[in-house]
């Protein structure tokens, strides 16, 4: 008996090795049955949009050919006058576009079809199909973008102000402003409730944080001399190479707490980085903040940290939209490059 668990035991890695190439497989399979479609929608929009130009039946071109499949070949699914009008629409987007044309196969239908109804200009487009790309976005995931304004928020975080230890690349792929609605704190929380429920909806967390980042722990203990201090969350990000801390404030930002997360980096650079790894990251997570405090206390600051604000419900889009115009007005230049995240 102890001989045939010992051969158990000793043959689980192979066949682990087996299941990984077999999902590998089916994977691969999706992929390419999703872009066999997509490559099919180019092509029925392609075709519509060339005929529906030169037919005689006018704007009644597309619906005597939905017309038309539907009572000849019933079997034929997802071919309806709706359908094919959004595969035109498809084609036509994105015809001319020489960076989105040779990306289509490489998401999904459904998230196209999202990008094409959620956003008005091209620049936008562009910005969800390298999320999606960047992130494997499911149609959930991809709606809670949308409904959080990722795109306005990314543009603004531009202007947040940071340590000048802070490189561009690296302030990119942060946020000035976080959405957390999905917390559903109650009212008067603490900066434990607030903690807690973070951890509860980490899924939630890490998708407005990004999938570069991967959650080490929380209440995170560092020894400096005889006494034991504790970080609220801390990140690897995997892009970046780098341990990310994140303290926790429910009130308006205090110069002092950047005192207490250069505290906390440098011993995380001194005892916990890894030799091959880039100095560590500080986020201040505050309720609110007053930028020109933020930028009289990170003037001198030596230290990689960046404060943040965060909301509890979804943010109006038509008010970011708004103060993205202003800041485009000053700033003509913007950060729409999501490969730098």
């Amino acid at each position: 008996m102890k001989g045939d668990e010992t051969m158990s035991h000793d043959i689980i890695p192979y066949a682990d090795a087996i299941i990984h190439m077999i999902e590998e497989s089916r994977l691969n399979v999706l992929k390419s049955v999703n872009a066999e479609l997509i490559k099919l929608y180019w092509r029925v929009g392609e075709y519509l949009s060339n005929e529906s130009s030169k037919s005689l039946w006018g704007s009644s071109f597309i619906d005597e050919t939905a017309r038309r499949i539907r009572e000849n070949n019933p079997e034929i699914k997802g071919f309806d006058r709706r359908n094919l009008y959004r595969m035109k629409q498809f084609y036509e987007t994105y015809k001319d576009n020489e960076f989105v044309s040779p990306l289509v196969t490489q998401i999904s239908w459904t998230n196209h079809l999202l990008i094409l109804s959620n956003t008005k200009s091209m620049e936008e487009k562009e910005f969800y199909i390298k999320l999606c790309l960047q992130e494997k976005y499911s149609k959930r995931e991809l709606e809670r973008q949308f409904g959080s304004c990722y795109y306005e928020r990314y543009l603004l975080s531009s202007k947040k102000t940071a340590s000048t230890m802070l490189p561009e690349n690296i302030k990119n792929g942060f946020f000035d402003k976080y959405v957390l609605e999905f917390l559903d704190l109650p009212d008067g929380y603490s900066e434990n409730d607030f903690k807690k429920a973070i951890i509860q909806n980490l899924k939630n967390f890490l998708l407005e944080l990004g999938r570069d980042f991967s959650f080490i722990g929380e209440e995170y203990r560092i020894q400096v001399g005889d006494t034991d201090f504790y970080i609220d969350l801390l990140f690897y990000h995997r892009a970046l190479s780098c341990l990310v801390a994140f303290e926790l404030k429910i009130d308006n930002f205090k110069p002092e707490y950047l005192g207490k997360m250069n505290f906390y980096l440098e011993s995380l650079d001194r005892e916990h980085k890894k030799p091959n790894e880039n100095p560590s990251i500080g986020v201040i997570l505050c309720a609110t903040k007053n930028d020109e405090i933020v930028e009289y206390a990170m003037s001198k600051s030596l230290s990689p940290a960046l404060v943040s604000e965060y909301t509890l419900q979804l943010i109006d889009k038509k008010l970011l939209e708004r103060k993205l115009r202003e800041f485009k007005e000053l700033i003509p230049e913007n950060k729409t490059d999501i490969l730098n995240k």
